[in-house]
């Protein structure tokens, strides 16, 4: 299994996983076509963050987006890890414990990164088991939003 920073070739792949996921996770059915532009978008637009993919065989099987936050208290950025996707035959095979280790190596290596954070929807133990299980914690923070409705 490789992991890589992803091409656009592989845009079409993760969208389809992001799809999967809000539909698995939310049950919210996302738009095909808004989702493809959306990630298309970080591949023309490398400011908005990148994607890193597990593959085997050549095929993605994982994916997550990493953007980025300004710290000014640490004066470094944070990446934020996004869109986390594994394919469910995959899942439970350790991918997304090697696809975060490799993008944990590449912070590490980065003096400019401070950290990673995530969110994840508030009902999804299985993914906040995982997480655990690799050394990250829950923040003494709440995420609060506002987001035009679809």
């Amino acid at each position: 299994m490789n992991h890589l920073p992803a091409l656009p070739s592989d845009a079409t792949q993760i969208a389809a996983f992001q799809i999967a996921m809000a539909l698995e996770t939310e049950n919210l059915a996302l738009d095909p076509q808004t989702v493809e532009k959306g990630v298309r978008a970080v591949f023309e637009q490398p400011a908005r963050g990148q994607y890193f993919v597990a593959e085997e065989n050549g095929r993605a099987i994982a994916s997550l987006l990493i953007t980025y936050e300004w710290s000014d208290w640490r004066n470094g950025t944070i990446w934020w890890m996004q869109s986390v996707y594994v394919e469910p035959a995959h899942r439970g095979k350790g991918v997304f414990k090697a696809l975060y280790q490799f993008v944990k190596a590449l912070a590490e290596r980065d003096p400019d990164v401070m950290g990673i954070r995530l969110y994840v929807e508030q009902h999804n133990t299985k993914a906040q088991d995982v997480y655990r299980k690799l050394g990250m914690s829950a923040d003494r923070y709440s995420i609060f939003e506002w987001m035009k409705s679809f």
